[in-house]
């Protein structure tokens, strides 16, 4: 098993994932703390029911922050940890100061989306890397997420 990891699959391509999977983390790490601020400041009629579901999507992001760290782990790599790593490898970016609902609700859209769209990217490599762990992670996340965008686009009134 020249060049292999604990978990058999290639060095190469467990890098790879490793990398692609820190940058998943950082995203979740600004998605977290952006939805962590919504539920903290949202105003207006439909506080006490955006409160609650910031609340509800936080919980869930937190979880999936350790989950993507400890598949990196796995794999044989060193999750980052920095929130200045966060920052600049993150494509979703910071949220200040927002209150209107409204708004809140559209990032929190927005942040599913990317997330979305990067673990699709992810789940390409993992399938190529035969990496049945990280390929069903991601698609999990996926499956759980459109259905979010689906209800947040609902929401909206799209």
């Amino acid at each position: 098993m020249d060049n292999m990891n604990s978990i058999g699959l290639h060095e190469g391509s467990a890098s790879q994932l490793a990398e692609k999977l820190n940058h998943l983390l950082a995203n979740y790490q600004i998605f977290y703390m952006n939805v962590r601020g919504y539920h903290w400041n949202v105003k207006g009629n439909d506080f006490f029911e955006l409160h609650a579901k910031f609340e509800e999507f936080y919980t869930d992001l937190l979880t999936k922050v350790d989950e993507v760290a400890e598949r990196i782990l796995t794999l044989g790599h060193k999750p980052v940890h920095a929130y200045s790593d966060y920052v600049k490898l993150s494509r979703i970016q910071e949220d200040k100061d927002v209150h209107d609902g409204k708004t809140c609700v559209q990032g929190v859209l927005a942040g599913y989306q990317t997330l979305i769209e990067l673990q699709r990217e992810l789940l390409a490599l993992a399938s190529d890397a035969d990496d049945e762990g990280t390929a069903a992670q991601a698609s999990d996340y996926i499956r759980e997420q459109e259905k979010t965008v689906w209800m947040l686009n609902a929401y909206l009134g799209k």
